[in-house]
């Protein structure tokens, strides 16, 4: 399992404060691999993440606390990919335009506000997931999970869970870490 762990496709919650969406998220990103996830609370209060609604997944996700936007943002383009940020503007591009197979750091904004804005303004590029019904958007889990799962196709069929994107001496660190939870 650890070698399939993606090294370059993240998460980053923005401010989202229900802890059952929060753990729903690390549940989706276990289950497709996401490494890393970046939590971004400035606003919200840091959800408190117990034994309910698959919080047992953060044993698996390292968790990395940001407060600090310019600095989250540039220690995640530091990979050369790119970072997108969900939501509904005009420029927002459905997330079958993307190309996963890259370096990809994908924000997911607050249930109720959206993304804040200093993120707004650092992260220019927006995707969404399109809707053929009525409701505008899908609970912030349930969109982390469709945007994960058109990754994984991706990454899947260019055969990137095939090889580990971690090399030896990372895979031995993360073993251990697995190992001593």
């Amino acid at each position: 399992m650890l070698a399939r762990r993606q090294k370059d496709l993240t998460l980053v919650m923005d401010n989202i404060w229900d802890p059952h969406n929060v753990s729903a998220v690390l549940r989706s990103c276990d289950a497709f691999g996401v490494s890393d996830v970046h939590l971004y609370y400035t606003t919200s209060q840091w959800p408190d993440l117990g034994k309910k609604s698959s919080a047992s997944a953060k044993k698996w996700i390292r968790l990395n606390r940001h407060i600090d936007p310019a600095g989250m943002i540039g220690s995640l383009g530091r990979t050369g990919g790119q970072i997108l940020r969900t939501g509904f503007s005009a420029t927002a591009r459905p997330v079958t335009d993307f190309d996963f197979t890259i370096p990809t750091a994908i924000i997911l904004s607050n249930e109720h506000r959206g993304t804040s804005p200093e993120l707004a303004e650092l992260v220019k590029d927006e995707i969404y997931i399109p809707m053929q019904g009525m409701v505008q958007s899908f609970n912030v889990s349930v969109a982390a999970a469709i945007i994960l799962y058109e990754a994984f196709s991706q990454r899947d069929q260019a055969g990137m869970y095939d090889t580990p994107s971690f090399d030896e001496d990372e895979l031995a660190e993360r073993r251990a870490e697995w190992y001593g939870r």
